[in-house]
């Protein structure tokens, strides 16, 4: 009996791996006869498990979904993976999640074997996760906006504008983007007829959901996150600089607001601030909000005019006695 169970466990771990399976495969994989195995499948199915079959000489058998999850059979390296993943992501810029993530690592702890616990707890203690510095996205809203985008329906949304201003929007979802600790929708505006992008947690869905649509493609080479760097910068204006800043990330988001510009971590001391303003004099003054160390390379506009402040400044001081 013991044996017959084990061989089922390994069998719903096959079953996990890849699709489909005949019954020849499984059988090899597992050491037993073809009869073996349409009695293991009728096992499987008698224990709740939806497994399908296939007749014909390309049939075999599939594990479908149930009403209920089955146990997830993960070797060494996958739980390790599973459990370091939720931890470094706990702490993530979507609200709710994290106590899901919580409960899904109390329930791995309970199980996990005291060799790959050892395994876990080295990776904890030397890796250094940095925690999401964006704004919260609100997970009943993430989930609403992945299903129309898997569903292919017309969303409609009250959207709210950085000054506070509300439209109201129908539009085709395309996809979710995370960028630099935000999330943003990419989609079809139906009455503005073209793409845009629209900050998650700015949006307020209004169902019930739209009719079903033939997704469009994307503009340029159908690359949605470039697609999404451009268009967060350019609403912001014509000139962009990216600098490199001697303070982490998240003392410069605290500084800086989000709607100056976007904040990226180098290392525990170093970050990136990208902005972009209509003229090189609202970059200075971005750049100016920083208070620490800076280093800037482009545009080559603004790196004239800061070495022109920079004596300007100097000359407004008297010097030191």
């Amino acid at each position: 009996m013991l044996e017959t169970s084990a061989r089922l466990l390994r069998m719903l771990s096959l079953m996990q791996t890849r699709p489909d399976w005949t019954g020849p495969e499984l059988a090899e994989r597992l050491g037993v006869s073809g009869r073996t195995i349409r009695y293991d499948i009728e096992r499987l199915r008698g224990l709740g498990y939806p497994v399908h079959a296939r007749r014909g000489v390309v049939g075999g058998y599939r594990l479908g979904a149930g009403k209920a999850l089955p146990p997830l059979l993960l070797d060494d390296e996958e739980a390790v993976s599973v459990v370091v993943g939720l931890r470094i992501a706990a702490g993530s810029v979507v609200d709710g999640m994290d106590e899901a993530m919580l409960r899904a690592l109390t329930k791995l702890d309970q199980v996990l074997p005291s060799r790959l616990h050892r395994r876990v707890k080295a990776l904890q203690k030397y890796t250094v996760p940095v925690r999401g510095t964006g704004p919260k996205v609100d997970m009943d809203v993430m989930t609403v906006l992945a299903g129309a985008c898997r569903d292919h329906e017309q969303l409609r949304f009250r959207y709210s504008a950085h000054d506070g201003s509300q439209t109201s929007r129908t539009v085709e979802p395309y996809r979710l983007v995370h960028r630099m600790g935000r999330w943003y929708l990419v989609a079809w505006d139906v009455k503005r007829e073209d793409w845009r992008t629209f900050r998650m947690d700015r949006i307020s869905p209004r169902p019930p959901h739209g009719p079903r649509f033939t997704p469009r493609e994307l503009p340029g080479d159908g690359d949605v996150a470039a697609f999404v760097a451009q268009g967060v910068t350019s609403v912001r204006g014509q000139y962009r600089a990216r600098v490199i800043v001697r303070a982490p990330a998240k003392v410069i988001a605290e500084r800086v607001p989000a709607t100056f510009g976007d904040v990226e971590p180098l290392d525990d001391d170093t970050c990136v601030f990208e902005t972009a303003g209509n003229s090189i004099e609202s970059l200075a003054v971005y750049i100016g909000l920083l208070d620490a160390d800076f280093e800037v390379t482009e545009p080559p506009e603004l790196v004239a005019y800061l070495r022109v402040l920079a004596k300007r400044y100097g000359s407004a001081t008297p010097p030191e006695q």
